[in-house]
């Protein structure tokens, strides 16, 4: 992680960046984020590009190293870019819609399944004849999309043998074969 840790991150034009405390802040068009960095790792901003340190080359001063940079750059593209989910509805009678930030889910159990999006979280659905239904998903924190993600993925995990489920377009899913593919 050492190695990442030494990377800079270039900040884009129209992105704002002030270190305050230990506490980072990044805004930009998309919104404005904040994070905690360790005391033991310190931020150098200047001249377009953000520069992190560590005072020792302790193992755990090394691993903090590389996360608060990873953290730090996710920010900056988060407020900059933002970040995009597609998630893939596979099944017989599968279904998604929202309204607003309510998004229901259809996913072959007795009931539909509710859930209340965060704001900072941009929600559309696609329902196309012949097509699985896809959820789309944008937000400039890239930790809360991914939790949301894992979150509405946990419904209804895709299962090893025909694959229905809820999953990640473009994922690959390890298939078994059934009782018969012996014979």
């Amino acid at each position: 992680m050492s190695r990442i840790g030494k990377l800079p991150i270039n900040i884009p034009t129209g992105v704002m960046v002030s270190h305050k405390d230990e506490i980072v802040t990044v805004k930009g068009p998309k919104g404005e984020l904040s994070q905690y960095v360790d005391p033991r790792i310190t931020v150098v901003v200047d001249d377009g590009v953000i520069q992190l340190e560590r005072q020792t080359d302790d193992r755990i001063e090394r691993s903090l190293h590389g996360l608060y940079r990873s953290l730090i750059n996710n920010m900056v593209q988060g407020v900059s870019a933002g970040f995009k989910r597609e998630l893939e509805l596979v099944g017989v009678g599968y279904r998604a819609s929202n309204q607003g930030q309510l998004l229901e889910l259809s996913l072959g159990f007795t009931h539909s399944i509710f859930m209340q999006l965060p704001k900072e979280v941009a929600i559309e659905t696609k329902s196309e004849r012949n097509k699985n239904p896809l959820i789309i998903l944008e937000s400039a924190d890239k930790q809360l999309l991914g939790q949301v993600c894992m979150k509405i993925r946990s419904f209804r995990k895709p299962e090893p043998y025909k694959g229905k489920g809820v999953k990640f377009v473009g994922e690959q899913i390890r298939r078994k074969s059934g009782k018969s593919a012996g014979k």
